[in-house]
């Protein structure tokens, strides 16, 4: 199949596409349109049928598999598609990891570096608890690997859960290494599990979006729920020690303002809130660097709080 990234203008299309999203507008004429967004792995683009009815355009829903005929073209700077012919496809005529965004690294090699740094964790009430999540829980684990981080912000793609807290753990693990006052076990279970709420916040591919649990609740209550279940098991858990590794995980947004419950009151929760910001703010200007536009000023990014400007050294 050829991919949403290889289209330039005046390409013509003729391949099966995720949609997405579905809408139905007026021109300023008055005349019906539907306007469609397609999907696969590489990104999504906009689509445009203006004849709805025409005897070409069958009955397709949001979620369906769908063969696209049409001509790409440019407008406002973006690239869409002029569809013509529209057929929804039966199973078994598609891929459907071709069609959902994937990390750039391998799962299963992230993974086992994520469990090297539960193996070093020398604490053995917080080895246990990390055992108890990354190793015996095997449905937990399915769900933190194909999870996204994130709807749309940052790390929004199978594997972006794992990736980003791998990521996260690697910062925690180098601040722990420069500053002895951290205390190294507590700061690394906090980084491995900051998120792990996640894998109930968000639905599965292709609609990774929020669940009822996640509108209601949010990913840092029910993470620090699942710890909390999880302690239960292991006999003689101190109280204070679960009461540090919940308070990092209800305060690493950092403010209020931000979706924390607490603000950071211990310095490995400070230190946690750090690496998660970081890795969540550089990774979504990667993403920004890698979504095809062009050089220059991007306007205003409310994730920054400033008009960025995306350049790329050669």
């Amino acid at each position: 199949m050829k991919y949403i990234n290889d289209y330039k203008d005046g390409d013509r299309v003729f391949d099966i596409y995720l949609c997405k999203k579905k809408s139905s507008a007026m021109t300023k004429n008055g005349k019906p349109y539907d306007s469609v967004l397609l999907q696969d792995k590489t990104g999504v683009m906009e689509a445009k049928i203006w004849d709805p009815n025409s005897a070409g355009i069958s009955d397709f829903d949001v979620l369906d598999y769908i063969e696209v005929y049409g001509e790409i073209n440019s407008f406002q700077g973006a690239l869409q598609v002029n569809v013509k012919r529209i057929r929804r496809c039966l199973e078994g005529e598609y891929q459907a990891l071709d069609y959902v965004p994937v990390s750039r690294y391998n799962i299963a090699e992230m993974y086992e570096e994520l469990l090297g740094f539960v193996g070093q964790i020398e604490n053995k009430f917080l080895k246990a608890l990390m055992s108890e999540i990354f190793i015996k829980d095997e449905q937990l684990i399915k769900s933190f690997k194909e999870s996204s981080a994130a709807k749309s912000i940052h790390h929004g793609f199978v594997g972006g859960l794992l990736e980003h807290t791998l990521a996260v753990v690697k910062i925690c693990n180098f601040f722990a290494n420069t500053y002895e006052k951290l205390n190294k076990d507590l700061l690394i279970s906090a980084a491995l599990c900051h998120d792990i709420g996640k894998v109930f916040e968000l639905s599965p591919f292709p609609h990774n979006d929020y669940t009822d649990d996640g509108q209601f609740i949010g990913h840092i209550v029910i993470g620090s729920e699942i710890i909390s279940g999880k302690i239960c098991k292991i006999e003689n858990f101190p109280p204070v020690l679960s009461a540090q590794l919940k308070h990092c995980i209800l305060a690493h947004h950092g403010e209020f303002a931000y979706g924390s419950p607490k603000k950071p009151a211990i310095i490995e929760a400070v230190a946690l809130n750090f690496a998660d910001n970081a890795d969540a703010k550089l990774q979504a200007f990667i993403e920004l660097l890698d979504s095809g536009k062009e050089d220059g000023w991007q306007g205003y990014n409310r994730l920054f709080e400033s008009n960025v400007i995306a350049t790329r050294v050669n």
